[in-house]
Parts: C-alpha cells; structure tokens; sequence
C-alpha cells in the first residue's frame, strides 16, 4: 500500500460556471487529483457531467481526472471518457449484471489506456469483489449513497476499507483504496487510520465559507502526523 495520502477535490460541489477556474485552484492548493463524478439520472437519480466536461477540463491542469462513471450501461462510455481525457475510470460493481460482464469492462478500461477502478455502494460487502481483484489499480468505497447531495459519512463502512486495505496488503498488489462520501476534517483521520490512501472531497474542498486552498489546507492538517506524509 502506498504511504501516502492523496486527495481528489470533486467538481461536482465546485461552481459550476467556473469550472475551469476551480480546478485551477485545486491544483495550486496542491490537489493530488480532481474527481468527476458522472451521473445519468438513471443509476443514480441526479445527472451531472458527460465527456465534454472531461475534455473540457483537460486544457486547464495537469492533474489525473479520475472519472467515477454512476451510470447505467458503463461499457459504452469507457473508451469515450478515455479518449476525453481521464487517467482512471472507475466504475460501479452494481452496473454489471454478472463477473463476466463485469471484467470485461475492466479489461476495456485497461486497453483504452487509463487506470482501472470499481466502486462499492454502501450495500455491497468487500468480498464482491474477490473474482476481479488482479484487474483493479483503485477501489472506491462509497460512504454515502451515491447520487445523493447533503449526506452524513457513514462510519460502518470504516470495516470495509480496512478489509479491503488488508486484502491489498496480502495480494502484494499495489490497489489503492479511496473513500467517497462526506469526507471532511473530521472524517478523514478515520478512513486514514482504516487503510484509506485515496480521498475524494467535495463541499469541504468547494464550499462558500473558505477557499479552496483553505480547505486543502484544513484537510491536510488533520491527517498530519498520521503517517500520510504530506
């Protein structure tokens, strides 16, 4: 497991008639990614961003945009999203009505050229995931329901990533663990001591009371002398 902690500001709780301007800032605050969460309003009921935006926001940093696709019928926007722009796709277990569906995406992703990840919901226990694991550079584990704005971090799911941090651990394999979900000052200390190495931050990044690099500021502060090595 890596060491350290990464951060992944998502553009959806960014102003949204400034997005490139947003991510700008994420980077000089010292972002390590910058999240784009992708919604169809049919896996989940909100709808967001589409390959435009990813391609959009190319031009405006060198950071990896790590594209989460929640979307019905994932397989027919990998190799869009990858050609947009992303550096890591991750897609939703939940989407795929079987194992066999399920990696040949990942297979897909991994020739498209971009890092290959899956999400969990809430719902689905980390053990899903034991017949796609070679296939996986990134798992995200969802503490909120996805879709769903204005949600509390749900502690219970702090088993499931230490579990699958364990699991990363034994395999010798270099899977790094994410959280996505009410992640904030508070939150973040937990989820590192839980094996977490990838956090994706919304309203405590973006938010109307401080800015951007205040936010980053504010987390990082809370995982020093944690072993993140920031």
């Amino acid at each position: 497991m890596p060491a350290t902690v990464q951060i992944a500001p998502s553009i959806l709780a960014a102003d949204f008639a400034a997005m490139g301007q947003a991510v700008r800032e994420a980077e000089a605050a010292g972002a390590d990614a910058i999240h784009v969460d992708v919604m169809d309003g049919q896996f989940v009921p909100e709808i967001s961003f589409g390959r435009q935006m990813v391609a959009a926001l190319r031009p405006h940093t060198r950071l990896p945009l790590d594209v989460h696709l929640m979307v019905t019928n994932p397989q027919r926007h990998l190799r869009p999203f990858a050609e947009a722009g992303a550096d890591t796709i991750t897609v939703h277990l939940e989407a795929f009505s079987d194992g066999v569906q399920l990696r040949q995406a990942l297979d897909e992703i991994r020739k498209s050229g971009t890092k290959v990840g899956v999400a969990l919901k809430p719902a689905t226990p980390a053990d899903a995931l034991h017949n796609v694991w070679d296939w996986l550079d990134h798992v995200l584990v969802m503490t909120v329901e996805p879709g769903y704005s204005g949600q509390q971090f749900q502690p219970e799911q702090l088993p499931k990533v230490a579990a699958l941090s364990q699991h990363a651990s034994r395999s010798g394999r270099a899977v790094r663990i994410g959280v996505d979900g009410g992640v904030d000052e508070r939150t973040a200390p937990e989820c590192l001591r839980a094996g977490a190495r990838f956090l994706v931050a919304g309203s405590s990044v973006f938010c109307s009371h401080r800015s951007v690099a205040e936010g980053m500021r504010a987390l990082r502060a809370a995982l020093r002398g944690l072993g993140e090595g920031a």
